[in-house]
């Protein structure tokens, strides 16, 4: 069956950290993190609707100027989630520019950020353009613990985790996939239209099998039916994001509860288990604690990044110590 959401990394492993998720059906994306994005053109930059920021290191942080700079023309809104006291440090990054050129002839963006703290959104703030970014507090969506954005076709996510500061981590569900089969609506004697979307969503809900579905020239057919005959049902995708997380025990617990068998989880690799005093200081994984990690999450694919540039000229090494802890390497666990 088709993804909604095609992810990739933004950058090669030893590169700033992020994950560039786009919307195969849809002319949208999402950031998670957001360092440096040079490698993102600018029309993949416009169809950033939210960008979902760990925590406010440089290199989780440093592209936030450029998505802004792509975006301030656009009317349409950016939506940006951060750590506990996000929304005063993004006020900041504002505040380093002169706006005198905006105001009420400006296009009417606005950046509303939110801060996830406490296991839910607690605070939250709007920046408008036609206000040159004038900070104006509001109050957070109530969208229930553990959740940073909810829409009809997914929603995300969040953990906080001990980086010496709080880090997030993220996941994007998305609740069961509905795909047509091919050839279906043609032997009904159905003609795709904005109907079809309203039926998937209806299947997407479990409505009552009798529930009739208007198909179009005044025709109806009952749920069931139309389930049955065109339509293949299946698990919805899971993708995890996992960065700049000390080796505790509260912390894989709250990594293999998000990241649990999810279809793809991306989690940095920074060191080698030879260099755990290192890691243990800086408060990040091996790559043999990453690998295992995403093995004991039952995940399907585990991708390895963010790795310390120590290891520039030997890759390999991280990438054989995580694959090993992935696939079959169980001493890692205790």
């Amino acid at each position: 069956m088709s993804h909604l959401v095609q992810p990739r990394l933004i950058n090669d492993p030893f590169s700033d950290p992020g994950v560039f998720v786009d919307f195969r059906f849809g002319r949208r994306a999402l950031l998670f993190d957001l360092g440096e994005v040079a490698a993102l053109s600018a029309r993949e930059l416009m169809r950033v609707s939210d960008a979902l920021v760990s925590h406010a290191h440089m290199d989780h942080l440093a592209g936030f100027d450029r998505l802004l700079r792509v975006c301030l023309h656009r009317p349409q809104p950016l939506r940006l989630v951060g750590p506990d006291g996000f929304i005063a440090r993004i006020a900041h990054r504002l505040h380093g520019y002169s706006w005198n050129l905006l105001g009420a002839h400006s296009p009417d963006f606005r950046l509303c950020v939110v801060e996830f703290a406490d296991g839910r959104l607690r605070a939250a703030a709007e920046f408008r353009a036609q206000e040159q970014f004038r900070e104006q507090r509001i109050e957070p969506p109530d969208l229930g613990p553990g959740i940073v954005l909810a829409e009809e076709e997914f929603r995300i996510e969040a953990a906080v985790l001990d980086h010496g500061i709080p880090s997030l981590a993220f996941a994007l569900v998305e609740p069961a996939r509905v795909n047509v089969w091919q050839g279906a609506l043609e032997r009904l004697g159905l003609v795709p239209g904005p109907w079809l979307a309203e039926a998937k969503r209806a299947v997407r809900r479990s409505l009552p099998s009798d529930t009739p579905v208007p198909v179009g020239e005044g025709r109806t057919l009952p749920l069931g039916e139309l389930a049955a005959q065109a339509f293949r049902v299946g698990p919805g995708q899971k993708v995890a994001y996992v960065t700049d997380a000390a080796d505790t025990i509260d912390n894989a617990a709250r990594i293999l509860t998000l990241a649990g068998k999810a279809d793809t989880l991306f989690i940095e690799a920074v060191f080698l288990e030879a260099d755990r005093a290192v890691a243990e200081r800086t408060r990040h994984l091996t790559a043999a604690r990453g690998g295992a990690l995403a093995r004991q999450a039952g995940v399907r694919q585990a991708v390895p990044f963010h790795h310390s540039a120590r290891y520039a000229d030997c890759q390999d090494a991280l990438i054989d110590e995580f694959c090993a802890a992935f696939t079959h390497n169980k001493s890692i666990d205790a």
